[in-house]
């Protein structure tokens, strides 16, 4: 199934990586959700991916059919319940992630300044921007060098 690179798209990541057996399960839990995600009684052309088993990305293209406030509320619902099942948390902005020899790590956002402070995260790291809302911008600017990311912005006087 190809997406339009205009699909929204939701990323949400995990405080902790999820086990081999997690992805396995969450991915299902995913797949039965979208395959009957419904917006005003049309079905949503959606899929739930799970990447580096930190990150849930929630691609809808809305050519088919538009998103709507409940069918958001009804997605928020199916993570909350992964959140409680696996006790992990999906909403927390403040957790931060970059790549560090090909492996998530992930931060509160003091111990992601330290790091910063003392030049353990380079303008040449990787990170996350979990901000991004298209399809396209996941594809582009999701993983970006920590000089081209908002993290640069917020985290700059620190450099």
């Amino acid at each position: 199934m190809s997406f339009s690179p205009q699909s929204r798209v939701w990323v949400y990541q995990s405080n902790r990586e999820f086990s081999a057996s997690e992805v396995t399960a969450i991915q299902e839990k995913l797949d039965a959700f979208t395959a009957q995600w419904l917006a005003h009684g049309q079905q949503l052309k959606a899929k739930a991916e799970i990447f580096y088993n930190y990150f849930i990305v929630i691609t809808v293209d809305e050519t088919a059919s538009n998103v709507t406030g409940c069918s958001i509320d009804a997605s928020v619902r199916v993570l909350k319940e992964i959140e409680q099942e696996y006790q992990v948390d999906l909403f927390n902005r403040f957790n931060l992630a970059y790549l560090m020899d090909g492996k998530v790590i992930t931060l509160n956002k003091e111990d992601f300044e330290t790091l910063v402070s003392i030049k353990k995260i380079t303008p040449d790291t990787i990170v996350f921007n979990n901000m991004v809302q298209t399809l396209d911008e996941f594809k582009h600017k999701w993983e970006v060098p920590f000089s081209q990311s908002w993290h640069n912005t917020v985290f700059s006087h620190l450099i």
